[in-house]
């Protein structure tokens, strides 16, 4: 026990104390004795606590099932072809192109030895069709000088209009056959082209015996097995998460999606794990309609015990600072507002205040009204201008 100092004591006062966490509630009943009746000797002892600066933190709960940052689908991209060879397993760390399984890949060979073949018939078309051109060219060249010399002949009376006749019908023809000998080139390209896209799929195909990685992480699942042919099913052969990074896939209440922002700071508890720190990655785009819950992305500190699936439970951090704090149960309320009493040169006096954030126990005053001790006892109403009784003290708790 010790004796209340002439300072200013502090006390919140009302009929209805606010619990120091959210559910809590604690009722400060009415004492039957009145201002008339009570007499100055008999006057309440009280408990009082010093209203002081203290941390207060606003957090909104979060839980949900740990998930992969990115989930990445494996498939054989050939079908029909058995799986002859699985050369990693669930857990195991892989990198970009690393070989996971093999397809048994005889018939592709043959195929693209086929395509290879195509492939050199329509290059050789290409060289032939160039080589008629050229004896088209040489042709009409040869067709045209007698052309030619078979008109000065014919103009000097040496020759018949008949030699005129075939040497100009000759030159048409000669003509003809060179335009056709172009267009044969163009055709023996286009099928070289063609040749060429078949010997890539053909060549693809044979690589693609090889099921490789695309990025580099950690085999979550492995659905292949040996002798299954390639495409027969419709889940993937493997799945990978990209680069090994886990995060919480968390449910907030709606009313909390506003205030959330990136990079948040977050304290988890991962079921089987313990305690592990993380932040905000990615803010809800959407509430459920039904639940009322929307969905945060939380990206956490690395540890190799995480794992998809697992159960995590805990608080993003929203606003952290000093404020001037009183017990909970020192704030009253008569329904219209909040109040604390205050023992000040040893009188008891009623003053309002405005409640702020509640954090384990204290809760905050925003106007930093009422400094001093301040009552916090839930032994009900004292009433303003009256005095302890000098004798019994008041109780100062730390």
């Amino acid at each position: 026990m010790q004796t209340v100092p002439g300072a200013v004591t502090l006390a919140l006062i009302g009929m209805l104390a606010v619990a120091a966490l959210p559910g809590r509630m604690a009722l400060a009943a009415p004492e039957e004795t009145t201002e008339e009746t009570a007499a100055p000797d008999s006057a309440p002892a009280v408990t009082v606590d010093i209203a002081r600066p203290a941390p207060i933190e606003k957090r909104v709960p979060v839980s949900g099932s740990l998930v992969a940052r990115e989930r990445v689908l494996v498939y054989a991209k050939v079908s029909g072809h058995a799986v002859d060879g699985l050369l990693v397993d669930v857990g195991d760390h892989v990198q970009a192109g690393q070989v996971l399984a093999t397809l048994q890949s005889d018939a592709l060979s043959a195929l693209l030895a086929q395509a290879e073949a195509e492939h050199e018939r329509a290059a050789a078309g290409v060289k032939q069709a160039e080589s008629q051109i050229a004896s088209a060219d040489a042709t009409l060249t040869e067709v045209s000088a007698t052309l030619e010399r078979t008109r000065r002949l014919r103009g000097s009376g040496n020759t018949s209009q008949a030699t005129l006749d075939q040497a100009i019908a000759a030159d048409a023809s000669a003509r003809a056959n060179a335009d056709s000998a172009r267009d044969g080139l163009s055709v023996a390209r286009a099928a070289l082209a063609q040749a060429d896209a078949a010997r890539r799929i053909a060549r693809l195909d044979f690589d693609n015996a090889r099921i490789t990685a695309p990025v580099a992480g950690v085999v979550a699942q492995r659905n292949a097995s040996l002798g299954e042919l390639s495409g027969s099913a419709a889940q993937p052969m493997f799945t990978i998460i990209a680069d090994g990074q886990i995060e919480l896939a968390g449910e907030v209440i709606e009313s909390a999606v506003a205030e959330l922002v990136q990079d948040a700071p977050a304290t988890l508890r991962i079921a089987g794990i313990g305690a592990i720190s993380g932040r905000v990655r990615l803010l809800p785009a959407e509430v459920d309609p039904l639940t009322r819950l929307a969905i945060v992305r939380l990206r956490l500190d690395a540890d190799p015990r995480l794992r998809t699936g697992l159960f995590a439970s805990g608080w993003i951090l929203l606003e952290r600072r000093e404020a001037l704090t009183v017990p909970t149960t020192a704030i009253l309320s008569d329904g219209s507002e909040n109040h604390v009493q205050v023992v000040k040169d040893g009188v008891i006096e009623t003053r309002p205040v405005t409640a702020g954030l509640i954090w384990d126990g204290p809760a905050r005053d925003p106007g930093g009204r009422g400094c001093g001790r301040n009552r916090s006892g839930p032994r009900g109403r004292l009433f303003p201008h009256r005095r302890p009784r000098p004798a019994d003290h008041a109780q100062i708790r730390p």
